[in-house]
C-alpha cells in the first residue's frame, strides 16, 4: 500500500473496530467517546497544520484566484471550529428518563389536590381547524387532574369561528388588541392574564401525549430548572422523506438535533427552549421581567439565555411526548428554516445574546449561530468549487499534490463523518444530511446575508400549515439550477479530458477534481428529485392500525374485517373474502371497537382491500378518534433496515407515484346507514 493511503486505512480500520455500544445509548461509555473525539480532533489538527502552512496562495497568484483561495480557507476554518464545538457538546450527554420516571412515580402517589396547577397555552395565528382540533383534543385529554390545569387558545388571528369552537369544547379563548412581537407577544399577553405556577406552550400543530405532564413535571423538583423541553417528533413525513418516498427508511431531518445534539447540550446545561412542547416555571419567568424577550424572532433561545443569566437551566427530556406537523411542503420548510436562521443571527446584535455579559464561555460557544451563517456558504462552495476549478485551472489547495490531499485532507473528513456516525447512529447519515443542506442553502443564504447587514426590521413569517402549506408541485429553482450546474460540470470534465483543450494543467489535480465533480453531480441530481413534490388528495396522516372491525353493506348485517390503516379521514380495510362487499357498493357502516360505528364512503375496491372515506362530523366521536390516533403514543415513523445511501441514489432514477381515488365520494350517507348508526350508538 502506498504510504499516502495509510492514514485513510487507519481511520477506516478504527471506525470499524470501535464497539458501537460504547458510543451511544444507555451503554455509552463517556471516557471512550471523549477519547474518540480527541483522536478525531488530532487528525483534524494534523490536516489544519498542513493547510495553513503549505496551501496558502503563493506570491504572484492573481487577485481573483487568491480571493477564491482565501474565501475557501475562511469558510473551511469556521466549519472546523463549528465541528470542534459540536464535538464538545456531544462529549457530555445527559439522559433524564430515569429522573422523569422517579418524578412520575412521586407525582402519581401525591394527592391530586396537591399537584401543581398548569396553564396550557396553544398559540395560533392562521392555522385551519384541521390542524388546531388535534392539538386542542390532546390538551383537553391530558392525564392530569382536570381541576389542576386550564387550556387557553391564544388566537392572534381573532377568528370568531375559533372562539365559538373553544366555547363548545369548554376551554378558554384569548385574543389581544394588536399582534406586536408575533408569537412572543401573544404568549406574553397570556402570561399577564394568568397566574398558575407553571405554563406549558404548544404550537398550533403539536399534540401532547396523555402522559406529558406526569413525565415532565417531576423534573421541576430541582429548583434550578426553569424550563423542561420535550423534543419535536412528527406524525407526518417531512418534504424530503415524502418527495423521495423514503419515510420508512430515512429519519426526518431534525432527528440529529433532537436525538443527539440536545442531549449533549443538556449535559453542559446548554439545552434551550424550542418554542413548542415546553413547560416553564412562572417564578423563573418573573425573575427575568415576567415575559419572553422580544429582541429576536427566536424568542425561545433568547429566553433560555435570559434564564441562564439568572441561574436557571433548561432540562431536556428526550421522549416522544408530543407529535406535530413537519413542514408539509418545500416552501413551508424554506420559510421555517429562514426564520430560524434570521432569529439566531439577530441574537448576535443583542446585549442579551450570546456575546453579552453574564454567560460562561461554554454557553457563549454553544449559542453562537455559526452553523446558520457558515453552512450555506460551505455547501454552495463544496458544489461549485470543482466546477470553478475545471473552468479556470485554479487549485482549491494551492501547491497541494493529490498524495497530500489523500494523506491529510481525506482522513480528516472521513474521521469526522465516521465519528458522527458512531455517536449518532440512528440520526446522522452523511449523504442525507448533505442533501438536506444543499436543498436549504440557496434559500437560506439570502436571509443570512441580509440579516448580517440589517438584523432587524424584517417581516415575521409564520410557517404555513394545513391547507395553507400547499400540495404537490415543483420547486423550479431547485430543478433548473442543478441542471445548469450539472451541464457545466459535465462539460468541464469533457474539456479537461483532452490534452489539447485541458484547462487544469496539473495532472495530479485531475483525478481529485473528477471524483469531486461526480459527487457534486450526484448530489445535485438527488436535490432535483427532492424538488418534485407528488400531489396527493390525502390530507390526513394514516397510521398502521391492524385491528378487527365489523362492516355492514345494508341494515342488520355484520361482516368481520380488519382495519389495516386508519386516519381521521378514512381507512384501508382488509376483507376475508373479496365477495363480502359487492363491487358497486358506495357506502359501508364500519364499526371499530372503542371508536364505534362510522359511515364510510367506498372510494376504491380492489381485491381484498377497500379504501374508504369517513363521514365523521365534528363531535365527541371525532374527538375520541383523534385521541386514539394522536395522544396515545402511536409512532408512524419507524425506520426500516437498509442503506439510506443506496435509497437516496436510487431516488434519482425512480418516481414517487401517488394514487388517486377511483370514485368521487358521495356527500351524505343513505337512510339505512344513518338509522343503523343511531341504533348502534344508542346500544
Amino acid at each position: 500500500m502506498p504510504d499516502f493511503l495509510v492514514p485513510i486505512a487507519l481511520v477506516v480500520a478504527l471506525a470499524l473496530l470501535i464497539p458501537r455500544r460504547w458510543m451511544s445509548g444507555a451503554k455509552m461509555r463517556p471516557f471512550a467517546v471523549r477519547v474518540l473525539f480527541l483522536a478525531t480532533l488530532a487528525v483534524i489538527a494534523r490536516y489544519l497544520m498542513w493547510r495553513f502552512t503549505e496551501t496558502l496562495p503563493v506570491p504572484g497568484t492573481g487577485w481573483a484566484e487568491a480571493t477564491f483561495a482565501w474565501f475557501l480557507i475562511v469558510v473551511e476554518s469556521l466549519i472546523w471550529f463549528d465541528t470542534a464545538v459540536l464535538f464538545l457538546m456531544l462529549s457530555r450527554r445527559r439522559y433524564n428518563t430515569d429522573a422523569a420516571t422517579a418524578g412520575e412515580t412521586r407525582l402519581r402517589q401525591t394527592n391530586p389536590r396537591d399537584l401543581p396547577k398548569v396553564d396550557i397555552f396553544i398559540a395560533t395565528y392562521n392555522e385551519d381547524l384541521e390542524v388546531l382540533e388535534k392539538t386542542i383534543a390532546g390538551a383537553i385529554a391530558l392525564d392530569w387532574p382536570k381541576d389542576r390545569f386550564t387550556v387557553y387558545v391564544l388566537d392572534d388571528g381573532k377568528r370568531d369561528w375559533l372562539k365559538s369552537y373553544c366555547a363548545q369544547k369548554g376551554i378558554e379563548y384569548f385574543t389581544r388588541d394588536n399582534n406586536d412581537h408575533a408569537k412572543a407577544g401573544n404568549i406574553n399577553a397570556a402570561i399577564a392574564r394568568t397566574e398558575n405556577p407553571y405554563f406549558m406552550v404548544l404550537d398550533a400543530d403539536f399534540v401532547p401525549q396523555q402522559n406529558f405532564l406526569y413525565r415532565a413535571m417531576g423534573l421541576f423538583e430541582d429548583e434550578r430548572v426553569g424550563i423542561v423541553q420535550i423534543p419535536h417528533n412528527f406524525y407526518n413525513a417531512d418534504p424530503m422523506q415524502n418527495n423521495l418516498g423514503l419515510r420508512k427508511v430515512m429519519p426526518d431531518d431534525q432527528r440529529l438535533f433532537f436525538d443527539a445534539i440536545m442531549v449533549g447540550r443538556d449535559g453542559w446545561d446548554a439545552a434551550f427552549c424550542c418554542g413548542s412542547n415546553s413547560i416553564t416555571r412562572r417564578t423563573a419567568m418573573e425573575a427575568i421581567g415576567g415575559g419572553l424577550p422580544t429582541g429576536s424572532i427566536t424568542e425561545d433561545m433568547l429566553l433560555t439565555l435570559a434564564l441562564l443569566r439568572k441561574g436557571y437551566v433548561t432540562r431536556y427530556l428526550n421522549e416522544r411526548l408530543a407529535v406535530g406537523l413537519a413542514p408539509e411542503s418545500l416552501s413551508a420548510m424554506y420559510v421555517q428554516r429562514a426564520r430560524w436562521a434570521r432569529g439566531a443571527i439577530q441574537m448576535l446584535y443583542l446585549r442579551d445574546g450570546p456575546l453579552g455579559p453574564g454567560l460562561k464561555l461554554r454557553h457563549r460557544l454553544m449559542f453562537l449561530p455559526l452553523t446558520w451563517i457558515v453552512q450555506p456558504f460551505m455547501v454552495i462552495a463544496t458544489i461549485l468549487t470543482p466546477i470553478i476549478c475545471l473552468w479556470t485551472g485554479w487549485s482549491p489547495l494551492a501547491t497541494a499534490s493529490a498524495q497530500e490531499i489523500l494523506s491529510l485532507q481525506v482522513p480528516a473528513m472521513l474521521a469526522t463523518l465516521a465519528t458522527l456516525r458512531l455517536v449518532a447512529p440512528k440520526s446522522f447519515f452523511p449523504l442525507a444530511s448533505t442533501v438536506h443542506s444543499a436543498l436549504h442553502a440557496p434559500r437560506i443564504l439570502p436571509t443570512v446575508i441580509t440579516t448580517l447587514i440589517k438584523p432587524h426590521g424584517h417581516a415575521f413569517q409564520v410557517t404555513p400549515k394545513g391547507s395553507a402549506a400547499g400540495g404537490g408541485g415543483i420547486d423550479r429553482t431547485m430543478i433548473f439550477w442543478p441542471i445548469a450546474l450539472i451541464l457545466a460540470a459535465a462539460l468541464g470534465l469533457y474539456v479537461n479530458s483532452d490534452i489539447d483543450s485541458r484547462i487544469v494543467l496539473d495532472n495530479g489535480q485531475i483525478p481529485i477534481l473528477a471524483f469531486w465533480t461526480v459527487i457534486s453531480m450526484i448530489l445535485l441530481s438527488i436535490v432535483q428529485a427532492v424538488a418534485v413534490s407528488p400531489y396527493t388528495e390525502q390530507r390526513e396522516e394514516r397510521f398502521e392500525f391492524n385491528q378487527p372491525c365489523t362492516i355492514a353493506t345494508k341494515a342488520n348485517e355484520s361482516l368481520t374485517a380488519q382495519v389495516e390503516t386508519l386516519s381521521l379521514a378514512g381507512a384501508r380495510i382488509g376483507l376475508q373474502d373479496e365477495t363480502q362487499v359487492p363491487p358497486n357498493i358506495r357506502w359501508l357502516l364500519v364499526d371499530i371497537p372503542e371508536i364505534g360505528p362510522i359511515a364510510a364512503n367506498v372510494i376504491k375496491h380492489k381485491g381484498l382491500q377497500i379504501e374508504v372515506s369517513f363521514h365523521l362530523p365534528t363531535g365527541e366521536q371525532r374527538d375520541h378518534l383523534m385521541r386514539i390516533l394522536f395522544t396515545m403514543g402511536r409512532d408512524n415513523s419507524t425506520q426500516a433496515e437498509g442503506s439510506i445511501a443506496l435509497a437516496l441514489l436510487s431516488s434519482i432514477f425512480t418516481t414517487n407515484e401517488t394514487s388517486t381515488p377511483s370514485r368521487t365520494p358521495s356527500t351524505e350517507p343513505p337512510p339505512w346507514l344513518a338509522k343503523s348508526m343511531r341504533e348502534r350508538l344508542s346500544d
